[in-house]
């Protein structure tokens, strides 16, 4: 595969991050497919990571996969480089152990708190973060914070008590902090369902 410029603007960068992001928030369809039936939303992810993984391995090999290979090129970050861009697996993956793990009220906590605060926390961080957050590898304090309010709010609205919710919250705001990189997809709703089951 034919090596790339990875030299972006801040813009740029804004750009595909609300790319990466936009995407990011599809997981939640996980919640009321999970209402429907049970095994609807860990079929589904099953079925995306081999696509998406065939469609990967293919790119590099040269065959474009039509859409599932150009989304993934305008959502790479400098630092997927011309490396397979895990992003999307460990997202999906992050999802199905919550689901097979944690009972279904739990999985929806920790399905929200993978959705919504990793994706906002990025987004927030990116566009207005000013103050560095140390040994976060670049996280800001602004991108923690609405991190924590956004899982808060989501979660109340879920289950109706705020406190239990305050806990996911935390939780998964400090689990975010710290700098994993596209580990955090399985971190962050592993931790957020293991907090839920302590309060729910």
């Amino acid at each position: 595969m034919p090596q790339r410029t990875f030299f972006r603007s801040p813009a740029e960068e804004l750009r595909i991050e609300l790319t990466r992001k936009s995407l990011h928030v599809l997981i939640l369809f996980c919640i009321p497919l999970l209402d429907i039936a049970p095994a609807l939303p860990i079929i589904g992810l099953v079925a995306g990571m081999v696509v998406y993984s065939v469609s990967e391995l293919l790119r590099h090999r040269g065959i474009m996969v039509p859409v599932i290979a150009s989304i993934t090129e305008k959502a790479a970050r400098r630092r997927d480089g011309n490396r397979f861009v895990l992003g999307p697996v460990t997202l999906a993956l992050g999802a199905l152990l919550s689901l097979l793990i944690f009972d279904p009220l739990q999985a929806k906590v920790a399905i929200l708190a993978l959705g919504v605060g990793d994706s906002f926390s990025s987004l927030i961080g990116k566009s207005f973060g000013r103050i560095p957050m140390p040994l976060s590898g670049g996280k800001s304090v602004e991108g923690s914070i609405f991190c924590l309010v956004t899982v808060l709010v989501a979660v109340f609205l879920l289950t109706g008590k705020f406190v239990p919710a305050c806990f996911v919250a935390l939780t998964t705001s400090l689990v975010e902090f710290w700098p994993t990189k596209d580990w955090d997809n399985v971190l962050i709703p592993l931790a957020a369902g293991i907090a839920a089951s302590l309060v729910f």
